[in-house]
């Protein structure tokens, strides 16, 4: 795929009114529909292939996707024995109604259908699994991140079936294993190897926007390495007024632990081999993006206020400068506690020496940081040297390496950015997300040479795996049809 294009291939104004239809009538039900079910990936619900809530979502999306009568494809649900199913697509190249020769490579879509559990803080008009439609946006637990990604794809490329526009090889893959890490994944990616063909492009729908727009496409991801740190002091709680200042407090040693890892005054992670240097291209891309996005880089978190003196105070970001703010998101290792056992709620915390603290640790790695090496790292910090001897473990460590987007090819740009002329009146834009996409690296690894598309309806305060979080409709229309015409654009490339 490296030949230019000289013009759209599709007729813009029908796509997008096309699709546009089919999120009104269909689309939004439909959502609507999975948002309720609360089929939480298998690291929140270890009995989900019992609870049946996952298997209830794929017969769901494989019914929806048959009864679309899409020209051509062939669906399937592929099951490996004790392991998450996926949904399984094909849609052979067609030549259009100009009989021009097709490329030859393959166009790979890719979404998930597994969540995040509910979490807490739900407007009180709201919750994760009481889906509401409100203001153009879609709230509920797992619509834009991204269980909306098999009914965009579809309906994407319904819309070039109905413009007769030529297209390649098409096929999809839809996994319910990511919030957990995609560890099923790459099993169900080698059985299938064979039958994903020679992909040239890589269509992934499970990101996020910097604004509602343009077009935003992913530049990079950072890895993430995951584990319960856990100090054990006693073999049971023992009266605070007995034991402290003789028994070493289990907070105090895991706060001591941390510091190894985390200059707690900064948030600078202090192990060397968990940085990188920034590209240049991605740092030239950071600049561009910054530029746009301004101060829209941290005013979109909903930041808490405090009273002091009867004047409300603002709690602050780490940088006010907006290409730090951006590179402080996307490029720099951050700690994260995600949460914490051995703590007991505060109207039941006695005057007692707890025997334990655990807490789970979320570090985000840089891009280009190999994350089975640190998690190797990680552990060996932690549980090397204990102070007083004490009983610490890190265990469950896993680790997904980040990704950093290959070079474009010219006729890819240049798809892109007629894409988002075409349904944003505005250029497409280049930004790093913080979060991990595990199939990203894998897919990287196993066709070095695919154009990468990665994109999702996630912008501002659409609040993936927090309370409120929605699917902003209007975004994900121009989005739906974008994605067409660049299948479009790839077809004579």
């Amino acid at each position: 795929m490296n030949a230019p294009i000289s013009a759209s291939l599709l007729n813009s104004a029908q796509a997008l009114t096309q699709v546009s239809q089919a999120w009104d009538a269909d689309l939004v039900k439909q959502l609507t529909n999975y948002i309720a079910i609360p089929a939480k990936s298998p690291m929140f619900d270890a009995d989900w292939a019992q609870h049946g809530l996952i298997e209830k979502v794929v017969q769901n999306a494989f019914e929806w996707v048959q009864a679309q009568k899409v020209a051509g494809l062939t669906l399937e649900i592929i099951r490996l024995p004790g392991r998450t199913p996926v949904l399984f697509f094909e849609v052979p190249a067609s030549t259009g109604n100009g009989g021009q020769p097709v490329s030859s490579q393959t166009v790979l879509m890719y979404g998930h259908l597994d969540k995040q559990p509910e979490f807490t803080g739900w407007r009180s008009d709201l919750g994760p699994w009481a889906p509401k439609f409100e203001d153009g946006k879609l709230y509920g637990r797992g619509g834009a991140d991204d269980g909306y990604a098999i009914y965009a794809a579809i309906t994407a490329i319904q819309a070039l079936k109905t413009q007769q526009a030529a297209h390649p090889r098409i096929v999809g893959l839809v996994e319910t294993c990511e919030e957990s890490g995609s560890y099923d994944l790459l099993p169900y990616i080698d059985t299938l190897r064979q039958r994903l063909g020679d992909v040239g492009l890589v269509i992934c729908l499970d990101s996020g926007a910097g604004n509602y727009d343009q077009l935003w496409m992913t530049n990079s991801l950072r890895g993430n390495v995951t584990g319960v740190l856990k100090v054990e002091v006693l073999t049971e709680g023992v009266h605070s007024g007995d034991a402290s200042g003789l028994v070493p407090s289990s907070f105090r040693i895991l706060r001591h632990l941390l510091d190894r890892l985390e200059d707690s005054a900064s948030g600078r992670l202090l192990p060397a081999s968990f940085h990188c240097e920034v590209p240049a291209d991605r740092l030239a891309q950071a600049r561009a993006t910054a530029a746009i996005l301004g101060e829209e880089l941290f005013k979109r978190f909903p930041w808490a206020h405090a009273d002091c003196g009867g004047s409300s105070q603002t709690m602050l970001p780490t940088t006010s400068d907006p290409l730090q703010a951006l590179l402080a998101r996307t490029w720099t290792p951050t700690l994260s506690v995600t949460g914490a056992d051995g703590l007991p709620e505060l109207k039941n915390a006695g005057n007692v020496l707890r025997p334990y603290t655990a807490f789970k640790l979320s570090l985000r790695l840089p891009p280009l940081v190999d994350a089975a090496r640190a998690v190797a790292e990680l552990k060996t910090l932690l549980e090397d040297n204990a102070p007083y001897q004490a009983k610490v473990t890190f265990e469950g460590g896993a680790g997904a390496t980040g990704w950093n987007a290959p070079g474009t090819a010219p006729w890819f740009e240049q798809a892109l950015h007629a894409a988002s002329q075409d349904y944003f009146g505005a250029p497409c834009g280049y930004i790093g997300q913080g979060g991990t996409i595990p199939l990203m690296n894998m897919l990287s690894t196993g066709f070095p040479k695919a154009q990468m598309m990665v994109c999702g309806v996630l912008g501002p305060k659409s609040n993936a795996h927090g309370p409120n979080e929605f699917l902003h409709v209007p975004y994900a229309k121009k989005l739906t049809a974008a994605v067409a015409q660049v299948i479009a654009a790839a077809a004579l490339a």
